[in-house]
């Protein structure tokens, strides 16, 4: 072995140590990185520990809301299936309900009808014509003041009816079994001078008939004043009403009492003393004074009242409807022998008392009378 000079030695030396300090910085540097990447290794192992966690309790809050979303879809689906039933149950209760309301207005309709058809039926027409008034007896004074008011008591009677048409007759017998014998008859054939003719017995049913009365009570302090002008404030109006019916010039008297509707332009006098109000009732107008003279209509005051209603319906006893006659001869001469027909006892008729046949075409309203006992 050669001899190594001894610089070279020691500088070798002093080489190696150089290197090896390198060597010893490198390796705690490296021994510092590894510390801090096992720090940071740490650190992510706890990251991903909490991570996982917090994805455990992710997707269990996930599954939660997946069983809720699935609770709440089939709440919703029942409560969509309930809703659509009680929507359908209300479109039935709807159309039913429409149902009713059209029978309903049919219904009311129908009643409208016949309400009309019997205020028809008892409505009364009379055209009272004017009749002069014997007096056979002289007046005697009622005892009091003369205030009592006018009394008056009327009957009113309908007369019982029935419609009668072309191809029909009427015949009234003397007795009611002899229209019970004829009722019986299905049919019966009238013998005529070239032919015969048959025709068939019914029952009437007459129109209802009333009958009732009316009492009526005439004021004689009392009128009443119509067409009174608006143009003054009802108090002064009332002065005006007042200041006028007291002229006994024009017919009035002393005033106790004023009434004035302002809206209807109407009033009521009431006088103190009676009979004043007999003669300006009337006369029918008085002159007023207001912003000028103007005439008003004056009328009497009076009250009524319905007595003894009564209604009268059902068939009459001894008259007797016969339908379903041919006109193979003349009116007079087919109800003459319809007459002789049914006054034969044979044909289980007898005597008459009125008969009416009316031929094809025509109609009339035919009038019945109570049997005076």
């Amino acid at each position: 072995m050669a001899d190594i000079p001894i610089n070279k030695m020691v500088s070798s030396l002093e080489e190696d140590g150089g290197e090896l300090e390198g060597a010893k910085k490198e390796l705690e540097t490296w021994k510092t990185k590894a510390e801090k990447a096992d720090d940071v290794k740490a650190r992510l192992l706890l990251e991903k520990l909490n991570e996982e966690e917090a994805k455990g309790t992710a997707m269990k809050e996930c599954l939660d809301c997946a069983e809720r979303e699935k609770d709440c879809d089939k709440e919703f689906t029942q409560s969509m299936r309930a809703v659509e039933d009680e929507i359908l149950n209300l479109g039935n209760r709807r159309q039913a309900l429409l149902d009713k309301l059209k029978r309903c207005q049919t219904e009311l309709e129908a009643k409208r009808a016949e309400t009309t058809k019997l205020k028809h039926k008892f409505k009364i027409y009379a055209q009272i014509p004017d009749t002069d008034v014997n007096f056979r007896s002289q007046y005697q004074e009622q005892i009091g003041d003369g205030s009592e008011p006018i009394r008056g008591r009327f009957l009113i009677s309908q007369r019982a009816s029935v419609r009668l048409q072309g191809g029909q007759a009427l015949i009234t017998f003397e007795e009611e079994k002899v229209a019970c014998q004829i009722l019986k008859i299905p049919k019966c054939s009238v013998s005529c001078e070239h032919s015969s003719v048959d025709v068939k017995p019914k029952r009437i049913t007459m129109d209802p008939a009333v009958k009732f009365e009316v009492l009526l009570d005439v004021s004689r302090k009392e009128v009443n004043v119509h067409n009174i002008p608006t143009s003054m404030p009802e108090d002064r109006m009332k002065d005006r009403l007042e200041l006028s019916f007291c002229r006994p010039s024009r017919g009035g008297g002393e005033v106790e009492r004023v009434e004035y509707d302002q809206n209807a332009g109407s009033g009521q006098i009431t006088f103190l003393h009676p009979r004043i109000a007999d003669g300006l009732a009337l006369r029918g107008t008085y002159r007023l004074d207001v912003d000028s003279e103007v005439n008003v209509q004056v009328g009497p005051v009076y009250s009524h009242q319905l007595r003894r209603f009564q209604t009268f319906c059902g068939s009459p006893k001894r008259t007797v409807l016969l339908e379903d006659i041919e006109d193979k001869e003349e009116e007079e001469d087919l109800q003459d022998h319809l007459e002789i027909h049914f006054q034969k006892p044979s044909n289980y008729g007898g005597e008459i008392e009125s008969i009416r046949y009316l031929s094809g075409g025509k109609a009339l309203q035919a009038f019945f009378c109570e049997d005076q006992m």
